[in-house]
Order: structure tokens, then sequence, then C-alpha cells
């Protein structure tokens, strides 16, 4: 029984059928590579503030900021 558990950043709007193809997706990869069976596969995706989410030791928009290339 597999369960995968997706975390991704809330941002850009992430629609539905974008979960429900990512969701899809990995249920087909695990039944045709692993042999897992659809019916007892579990996919989660968790949607995750920018600000609950560090990179190198600060929040994403702060690693943002750090490394954005300077504008010209």
């Amino acid at each position: 029984m597999p369960y995968v558990n997706i975390k991704i950043t809330r941002e850009g709007g992430t629609t539905p059928e974008q979960k429900a193809e990512v969701m899809a997706g990995v249920t087909e990869v695990l039944q045709r590579v692993l042999h897992k069976s659809p019916a007892t596969t579990f996919v989660v995706i968790d949607e995750v503030d920018l600000e609950s989410w560090g990179i190198g030791g600060v929040p994403v928009p702060e690693f943002r900021r750090r490394t954005a290339a300077p504008e010209e």
C-alpha cells in the first residue's frame, strides 16, 4: 500500500485539475515500475505557504531576494 506525500509551495494557483493529473501520473508510475495496485495507492498533495518553506535557513521569499539576479 504505497503512500506518496508531495509538498509544493502555495503559489501560482495550482488547479484541482493539475493536482488530479499529478496524482494519476504518480499512481501510474508506481503501477508500471513497482507493480503496485492503484486501488491501494495513496497520493497526498500538501500546499505550504512560502513563509513556511525554508531554503538555506531562511524562508523562500528571503532566499529569492538574496539570490535574485540584479536588475539592469
